[in-house]
């Protein structure tokens, strides 16, 4: 990891190429990091898709959340839209885990093995 002065000594704009990627220094139009993260995400996965109630730092309310789907961001994102419409209940997708509210695993259990995804309860 670079030094605070490191950080703060790179070029932020230019006006040959606009804005600079903080990360690599390239132009963001020519930055490649964020493909890069989603490649390194995906092959870090082991296939198996994991389904889990969790209720911290919620304020007791409880949450589905779905973690492991080997899709793209784009297509995690329709997926994630598909099993908040089949639970009939609202959600989010943070940092490639879904999120379901209420407890609907064994709903999104028999929905992902329908997909054809090797399924697993985590958790209590």
């Amino acid at each position: 990891m670079a030094s605070l002065q490191d950080q703060l000594r790179g070029l932020v704009y230019s006006t040959e190429h606009g804005e600079t990627c903080p990360a690599c220094r390239r132009p963001l139009a020519d930055c490649e990091c964020a493909d890069r993260a989603e490649a390194e995400r995906l092959a870090a996965l082991d296939g198996v898709v994991r389904i889990r109630r969790e209720t911290s730092g919620r304020k007791g309310k409880g949450v589905t959340t779905i973690s492991g789907v080997p899709l793209a961001s784009d297509e995690l994102k329709t997926l994630a839209k598909t099993l908040k419409k089949r639970c009939g209940t609202g959600g989010a997708l943070k940092d490639g885990i879904i999120e379901i509210q209420g407890d609907h695993r064994e709903v999104l259990k028999s929905e992902l093995q329908a997909r054809g995804y090797t399924v697993k309860l985590a958790g209590g």
